[in-house]
């Protein structure tokens, strides 16, 4: 298993970002396969999660800070979360999110230089069918060569 940065101070620094919102951005070098923050929040049940952030099925952007580890419990980052729930989605990544005894991890999948901005691949997965409105209530900004246009996976 990588090692875990320990704590803050984390090895980015948080600002706007030309993505979404803000960002983490790295501050040093950050070599390939390292695990960089735990994901942190209050692990709920999907069904709290469902109360908390009610679908409204309308055409505007759908945002949380919800992570599900599995089909029954999820971090809800906006309670109780720390700096990890601001890196962003990118279709080009550099990170990836990855569950380890039930714990949330982002770790490095290639060197991040200084400057660069902290992102993964939110592969978000909804139950229904993920139809051109669907796409635009989760969009994507990443701007990458390859960007779907949506944070959404693709379904297969």
């Amino acid at each position: 298993m990588p090692a875990l940065i320990p704590g803050p101070p984390y090895p980015f620094r948080l600002r706007n970002s030309r993505i979404h919102g803000r960002g983490a951005f790295a501050t040093q070098l950050i070599p390939a396969g390292t695990r960089i923050i735990e994901y942190k929040g209050e692990r709920i049940t999907n069904e709290m999660a469902d109360l908390r952030y009610p679908d409204d099925g309308g055409e505007k952007a759908h945002h949380t800070f919800l992570f599900s580890i599995d089909d029954e419990v999820v971090v809800d980052a906006a309670y109780r979360g720390n700096a990890s729930r601001w890196i962003n989605h990118s279709c080009n990544p550099n990170c990836d999110a990855v569950i380890d005894d039930g714990r949330i991890f982002i770790e490095a999948v290639r060197d991040i230089q200084p400057g660069e901005e902290l992102v993964y691949d939110y592969n978000f997965i909804l139950e229904e069918r993920h139809s051109p409105a669907m796409k635009r209530r989760y969009p994507c900004h990443c701007g990458a060569p390859n960007c779907r246009g949506t944070i959404l996976a693709k379904k297969r």
